[in-house]
């Protein structure tokens, strides 16, 4: 149930849009279906650990709040849709920005603001580190399942540039609503920055990160396609 033995091909992708290796691609993919237990089960956590937040924020608002949950539903949902023969190009879209924005920015805020962290077990602290590297990592296996069309990208960064906006510059109902962090947002921090501008620069570097991604392996597939067909062509 959990193994399949035909797996997409490895396109010729450059090393920095496939930095997981052939092997580490193809066991996800021949194991699908655990894959997308295990995202399923984090998700469940990740609604858990966010529990106190949503109690606060207006049920409105909910949809923009618990990131990393979402991020990895997501990439659930569209592995799932693949296994099954339809997949959804704007749901892997999505699911590639999720899990790249999310997987780089949960590491990137606890290493900002580690002394403020210093509450959390050591244990929940390495866990919540490392279990969002590796969204990234499976983020960069969904290559294998599509091509990121223009039009599903065009949808990853119209949901998460909303996310951005709502999280740092215009909150709509109450206050922001990016993932809540132990210290005051005018907190100042360094570079003239304060707290909130630290989190700020960080999402949005990695959803700029994201955007180039999922567009250079859009364009280096249509490359290599085009390729392929000029010398089939001159092999008639």
């Amino acid at each position: 149930m959990f193994a399949s033995s035909t797996l997409p091909d490895r396109e010729p992708l450059p090393t920095y849009l496939t930095p997981v290796p052939k092997t580490l691609e193809d066991l996800g993919l021949r194991f699908a279906w655990l894959v997308v237990a295990i995202n399923l089960a984090g998700t469940a956590f990740g609604f858990w650990y966010y529990g106190p937040q949503l109690g606060e924020t207006p049920a409105v608002m909910w949809p923009w709040v618990p990131d990393s949950p979402m991020a990895t539903l997501l990439i659930a949902l569209a592995i799932a849709c693949w296994k099954l023969g339809y997949e959804q190009p704007w749901l892997t879209s999505l699911a590639f920005f999720g899990n790249v924005i999310l997987g780089l920015w949960t590491p990137y805020t606890l290493l900002a603001f580690a002394d403020a962290y210093s509450y959390l077990d050591p244990l929940m602290y390495q866990f919540l580190f490392w279990s969002h590297l590796a969204m990234v990592v499976q983020a960069f296996v969904l290559h294998r399942i599509s091509d990121f069309p223009v039009w599903g990208v065009a949808v990853a960064v119209a949901w998460y540039g909303s996310n951005l906006i709502v999280d740092y510059f215009v909150p709509i109902v109450g206050g922001p609503h990016h993932t809540a962090v132990p210290v005051p947002g005018d907190e100042p921090m360094f570079l003239g920055a304060d707290a909130l501008g630290v989190v700020a620069a960080g999402e949005v570097t990695f959803a700029l990160l994201a955007v180039f991604l999922a567009l250079a392996i859009r364009v280096k597939k249509c490359e290599a396609a085009r390729g392929g067909v000029s010398a089939d062509r001159a092999g008639r």
